[in-house]
């Protein structure tokens, strides 16, 4: 199986403040301009698209906005590294160090990170809760790699695929693990399965269009299970 965790309200909670600062600073830095007071819908969404709304309140003219889109990732990415907490660890939800630990023993599971987050901030983010080191370099999905979310799950099989001919790994046995409707409307763009944790914003009603809904990581090997994906 390859599993593709989301990380902000399902492998951590409450970590995302300093992320935020970060992303603002960089707007601020590139194009000059004071953050808007009306809020952006940020659940489930990459770093780019949500830098792209803020822009777009600010006033910024669009052409200017894609022309700096590469200086804001880069300057968040600066700006998070110095921001970040040197300990998340209190972040973590409950159960998603013994799930982790467990899976690293299995040959037949891959964990990567299918996320909004660029990755640079992904992996300190990671680094800086203690799970980090559970999500091999080289793999997953990010912000960084795509400002649409639904590209992600996809790009994630392609870098964990075998074979010749760069094929990607199967999407019958992938399976996306999220908490907002993005995370499930992302691997239903995949054709892959979608298991939905209800320890972010949103409810099990809010996330019912998921294949199955738990709520909380020690639950998720049931759900595996409940696919058929794991005997």
């Amino acid at each position: 199986m390859l599993l593709l965790f989301d990380i902000d309200g399902t492998l951590l909670i409450g970590a995302s403040a300093a992320h935020r600062d970060a992303l603002h600073a960089a707007i601020r830095e590139v194009h000059g301009v004071a953050i808007p007071r009306a809020g952006v819908d940020a659940a489930g969404r990459t770093d780019g698209a949500i830098a792209a709304d803020i822009v777009r309140l600010a006033g910024v003219p669009d052409a200017q906005a894609r022309a700096g889109a590469a200086l804001v990732r880069d300057a968040a990415c600066r700006h998070y590294e110095r921001l970040c907490p040197d300990d998340l660890s209190a972040h973590v939800a409950a159960g998603v160090p013994e799930l982790l630990a467990g899976l690293a023993e299995r040959d037949d599971v891959l964990c990567t990170l299918v996320t909004g987050n660029h990755e640079p901030i992904a992996r300190r983010k990671l680094a800086a809760a203690g799970i980090g080191h559970r999500f091999p370099a080289g793999q997953g999905g990010f912000g960084s790699d795509h400002d649409d979310r639904d590209r992600l799950p996809g790009i994630a099989r392609l870098r964990a695929g075998t074979g010749v001919g760069g094929r990607a790994y199967p999407a019958g046995e992938t399976v996306v693990l999220g908490d907002t409707p993005r995370d499930i409307a992302c691997a239903r763009a995949d054709g892959v399965h979608v298991v939905a944790v209800t320890t972010g914003a949103y409810d099990a009603a809010a996330l019912a269009a998921a294949d199955v809904v738990v709520d909380g990581a020690a639950a998720l090997p049931g759900a595996l299970r409940a696919l058929g994906l794991d005997g």
